[in-house]
C-alpha cells in the first residue's frame, strides 16, 4: 500500500506544477502581442510593455558597443566610458560649466603630456614628469570649485530610483534604473542629456579606480586571473580574448580623447535600444521618448571589422600558478545565437549542471565526492560572435584537477555516444521552461531580456520563441551537437595550480646540480 501511495506522488507533483505554471505560460504566449516596438527617426528602437502591477517602471538603455569594439591597444575603453557616464553632463554635476570647461581643457592637455612622457619608460624625463604631475594635481584641485560630486545619483535617489546601475560586457553596454512611473520624463531628460552632453569629470582619478578594480578582480583574485588567461588562450585572434577591464599596459594610458571617440561610436542611435516595462501608458511614454531622444543626430557608422577566430586544430592548455586551491576551466568553441546548436547547448548546460539532479552534481559532487562544485555556462564570454561552452570546476581536497577533468570527460563522452533518455530530456525542458518563464515575472527582468535580444540579435522575439524552439530539441540533436563540438581538438583547458615552496636538499634548491657534479 505504501509503495502504491508513493507511486502517485510524482504524478501529483507534476499536475500541481502544471497548474501553477499555467498563468505563466499564458503570459509568455501573450507577450509578443503585448510588446509594442517603434523606431525613432534617428534609428533608436523602442520597446514598450504595459504591466500595471505596481506604480513603477523599469527602464533600460542598451548599446551594441562593448569591449570587442575597442581599438587595438586601447583595451578597457568601453568599461572606463561606463564609469565616466556617471560623472554628469553640462547641466548636471557642475556649478558653472562655462568656467569648468576651461579647467577641464587644461586637465586634458596636461594629462596627455604626462602620459606621453611616461610612455617613454626608461627614456622618460623624471623632472618633466614631476613638473607635469604637480601641474595636474593643482588643476584637479582647482576643478573641485566647479564640481558637484554624485549629483546624478542624488537626483535619481531623491526621486525614488532603485537598481540604478550600468554594465559593460564584451558585446554591449547597458544603463538601467527602476522608478515610480510618474518619473519617466525625469529619466528621459537625464538619459538623453547623458547621450548628448556627457562631461568626463575626475577622469584621471577614475582611471586609477579601474586600475584598482583590476587589481582586486584579476591580479589578486585566483578565479579572475584564471579566467583571464583561459579566454586569452581560447581566443587568439578574436577580441573576445581581451579582458573587459583591459590589459594593464593599455589601461594606464587611456586618454579622454580615447574615451570620447568610443562614446561617439557607442551612442550611435542605430546601435541603441530603449525598453520601458511597467505601469505605463504606451502612447504617452512614446511621446516622451520621442521628445527627448529623437533629436539625437543619426550617425553613419561602418560595420566593425572583427578578426574571426580561426578553427581550433588542437587542444590548448594553460597553467596559472597562484597561492590558492586548484580550479579548472574547460571551453569548447561553438556558434552564437540564434543558431540551432546554441539552443541545444542551453539544453546541454541544463542536463549537466542545473540543480542537484544534474549529471555533474550527482556524479562528481554527491557520488565520487571529488568536486566542491562543477558548473557550466553556454555563451562565454559573449554572444555576438562564436563563443564557448564553458565548464568551471573546483576539486574537493585531496582530489586534484586531473582527476576531476577525467570525470568531466567521461560525462561529456557519454553525451556523444548515448542519446539522452526522453524522460530525462523532458524533465530538463520542464525545468528550463519554468526558470525561463519565472524570469519574466519582474518588470526589470522583462525589460532586460527584451532589450538584450533586440540589440544583440535584432529581434526581441527570440525571447517569445525560446520555449517553442527548446521543445523541438531531440535526443538525437543533443548527441549530434555533442559529437560536433565536444571534441578534444576544439577545446581549451586552464588549471589553477597552487604555489608551492621549492623543495630543499643539502642546502641546494631543487633542479640545481651540486657544484661538484658534472
Amino acid at each position: 500500500m505504501m509503495r502504491k501511495r508513493n507511486a502517485f506522488i510524482p504524478a501529483i507533483l507534476l499536475i500541481l506544477l502544471i497548474l501553477l505554471l499555467q498563468p505563466l505560460y499564458a503570459a509568455e504566449n501573450d507577450l509578443e502581442s503585448r510588446v509594442r516596438k517603434f523606431t525613432l527617426k534617428n534609428g533608436i528602437r523602442v520597446l514598450l510593455l504595459e504591466r500595471p502591477l505596481s506604480p513603477t517602471v523599469s527602464l533600460y538603455i542598451r548599446q551594441r558597443a562593448g569591449a570587442v569594439d575597442e581599438v587595438s591597444g586601447k583595451s578597457g575603453t568601453a568599461h572606463l566610458l561606463e564609469h565616466m557616464m556617471f560623472k554628469g553632463t553640462t547641466t548636471i554635476g557642475t556649478r558653472n560649466y562655462k568656467s569648468e570647461r576651461d579647467v577641464l581643457k587644461k586637465i586634458r592637455t596636461t594629462g596627455r603630456q604626462l602620459d606621453l612622457e611616461r610612455r617613454k619608460a626608461d627614456g622618460a624625463d623624471a623632472k618633466a614628469i614631476e613638473t607635469l604631475q604637480t601641474k595636474l594635481k593643482a588643476l584637479q584641485e582647482e576643478h573641485k570649485r566647479w564640481l558637484i560630486p554624485n549629483e546624478l545619483d542624488r537626483i535619481y535617489t531623491e526621486n525614488g530610483a532603485e537598481a540604478m546601475n550600468a554594465g559593460t560586457g564584451q558585446d554591449l553596454t547597458t544603463y538601467h534604473v527602476s522608478l515610480p512611473s510618474n518619473k519617466i520624463e525625469l529619466w528621459a531628460r537625464i538619459e538623453s542629456d547623458r547621450l548628448q552632453n556627457p562631461v568626463f569629470r575626475e577622469f584621471y582619478k577614475e582611471r586609477d579606480v579601474i586600475m584598482e578594480e583590476r587589481r582586486q578582480r584579476i591580479e589578486t583574485n585566483p578565479g579572475g586571473k584564471l579566467a583571464e588567461q583561459f579566454f586569452a588562450a581560447a581566443f587568439q585572434a578574436h577580441p573576445y580574448g581581451s579582458p573587459i577591464l583591459g590589459w594593464p599596459s593599455d589601461m594606464r594610458f587611456l586618454s579622454m580623447d580615447d574615451v570620447s571617440a568610443f562614446f561617439h561610436q557607442a551612442r550611435a542611435p542605430h546601435h541603441t535600444v530603449i525598453a520601458a516595462v511597467g505601469d505605463i501608458n504606451p502612447r504617452e511614454t512614446l511621446a516622451v521618448i520621442r521628445k527627448y531622444f529623437e533629436n539625437i543626430p543619426a550617425q553613419k557608422t561602418e560595420p566593425p571589422f572583427i578578426t574571426e577566430e580561426p578553427p581550433q586544430s588542437g587542444e590548448r592548455r594553460v597553467e596559472v600558478i597562484f597561492d590558492a586551491k586548484e580550479q579548472l576551466m574547460i571551453g569548447y568553441h561553438k556558434p552564437p545565437p540564434p543558431a540551432q546548436d546554441d539552443y541545444i547547448f542551453d539544453v546541454i548546460e541544463a542536463i549537466l549542471s542545473r540543480g542537484r539532479t544534474s549529471r555533474f552534481y550527482r556524479t562528481m559532487v554527491e557520488g565520487l565526492k571529488i568536486a566542491e562544485s562543477v558548473d557550466t555556462a553556454n555563451g562565454m564570454p559573449g554572444a555576438r560572435y562564436p563563443n564557448l561552452f564553458a565548464i568551471f570546476a573546483t576539486p574537493r581536497h585531496p582530489h586534484e584537477c586531473r582527476e576531476l577533468e577525467q570525470a568531466i570527460d567521461a560525462e561529456l563522452e557519454r553525451l556523444t555516444r548515448e542519446p539522452v533518455p526522453e524522460q530525462e530530456l523532458q524533465k530538463v525542458k520542464n525545468q528550463m521552461k519554468a526558470d525561463f518563464i519565472r524570469s519574466l515575472n519582474s518588470n526589470s527582468g522583462l525589460a532586460s531580456m527584451l532589450s538584450y535580444y533586440e540589440v544583440l540579435i535584432g529581434d526581441y522575439r527570440y525571447l517569445t520563441d525560446y520555449i517553442r524552439v527548446i521543445d523541438t530539441i531531440t535526443p538525437a540533436g543533443v548527441m549530434q551537437a555533442a559529437q560536433k563540438y565536444l571534441r578534444k581538438e576544439n577545446r581549451t583547458v586552464a588549471t589553477l595550480v597552487p604555489k608551492r615552496a621549492p623543495s630543499v636538499q643539502s642546502g641546494q634548491p631543487v633542479n640545481q646540480k651540486p657544484k661538484n657534479e658534472k
